[in-house]
């Protein structure tokens, strides 16, 4: 036998909060739902639609940023978590229309098919570099295992994350 509903209460309204976000060395103020997570920041409330949002789930690396220097998943991340930290995108990355070394390897190498996942891809290989955890293609494939591509172009990432290796020095950027 079927319940039958009772009377709905009205619905609490979720509190709001204010939150600044300093994102490629541009603060955004904005007031957001405390559940909100990065990945929807950026690209719903930022336009910053370079980030991809692949499972949702941590498990693809397609939503991958930097926070402080460090790669993080942004679809687990809370917006409000990141007020006071200095997120990069792929879309923060070239420096006065010159593409990162990175960028500029990932299209030499044609390390992507259907450019999906290739924002996360080069987010995560930068923060490689600047590790120091690209000293083989053995270390590279350990440490870009989070960053899955269904088209299968990993041995032109590797290649491209490689030759960014020999280019990059201390900090990211042309030796």
């Amino acid at each position: 036998m079927a319940r039958e509903a009772g009377p709905r209460r009205p619905a609490t309204p979720v509190p709001r909060v204010a939150v600044t976000l300093t994102v490629n060395d541009v603060d955004h103020r904005l007031d957001l739902d405390p559940r909100v997570t990065l990945l929807d920041a950026l690209r719903d409330r930022l336009g910053l639609t370079g980030t991809k949002k692949g499972c949702d789930q941590g498990a693809c690396g397609a939503c991958t940023v930097m926070a402080d220097g460090r790669r993080v998943l942004s679809c687990l991340t809370l917006a409000a978590q990141c007020e006071g930290r200095a997120i990069t995108t792929v879309e923060g990355l070239a420096t006065g229309g010159v593409l990162h070394p990175v960028q500029e390897a990932f299209v030499r190498h044609d390390a992507f098919q259907c450019g999906y996942c290739t924002s996360g891809q080069i987010m995560s290989a930068v923060c490689l570099l600047a590790e120091g955890r690209a000293g083989s293609d053995a270390e590279i494939r350990e440490f870009m295992s989070g960053n899955l591509c269904r088209c299968g172009a990993y041995p032109n990432i590797v290649a491209a994350i490689r030759e960014a290796r020999d280019r990059v020095g201390a900090g990211g950027r042309d030796a």
